[in-house]
């Protein structure tokens, strides 16, 4: 489930950097080190909205490094149990297959697949057919997946998926 949520977080500067332009400087700096990183407490950060507050530079003893505390608005991204999300399958394999929800990665277990879909190897790209053979889960298939369970490390989320149930699997 995506968020918008106020975060705080603390830049260190050189001391070359300081000048007339140093709030350019400091938000540059906030886009590149915050966007696209993970926290197991907010999820995926995907992408700084609007910086609210920078607040005074405390020069460190010792470096010379300033620290500016800085507060901003971003769009996190954190998944959640039952949560419903399209994806798109990126590795298939006979134990499951991967699939990618923007920067979570997923794993569909081939028991968590639905027992009309059977595991083909002899294709040319490795993939589960059903027994009808009108739905091939396969290499950038689309599938609308369940999260049945997730992992949360300190700078990594790790997923657990199902297309098991009514109204799951691929999209056509």
């Amino acid at each position: 489930m995506f968020f918008h949520l106020t975060l705080e977080r603390t830049l260190h500067l050189e001391p070359k950097y300081l000048g007339p332009n140093i709030r350019n400087i400091l938000i540059s700096k906030l886009h590149s080190e915050a966007e696209g990183t993970c926290s197991g407490r907010y999820g995926f950060l995907i992408i700084v909205t609007n910086v609210d507050h920078i607040g005074l530079g405390k020069v460190q003893d010792g470096t010379g490094l300033v620290t500016f505390p800085i507060k901003f608005k971003a769009i996190v991204f954190k998944p959640f149990k039952n949560e419903i999300l399209d994806a798109v399958v990126s590795q298939v394999n006979k134990i499951g297959f991967f699939a990618e929800v923007g920067p979570l990665q997923v794993f569909v277990s081939k028991h968590l697949i639905p027992n009309e879909f059977t595991f083909d190897a002899q294709s040319p790209t490795p993939c589960y057919v059903s027994e009808d053979g009108n739905s091939r889960i396969a290499p950038e298939s689309e599938v609308r997946l369940k999260v049945v369970g997730t992992r949360i490390d300190a700078t990594e989320i790790f997923a657990i998926g199902s297309i098991k149930e009514d109204f799951l699997g691929v999209m056509s």
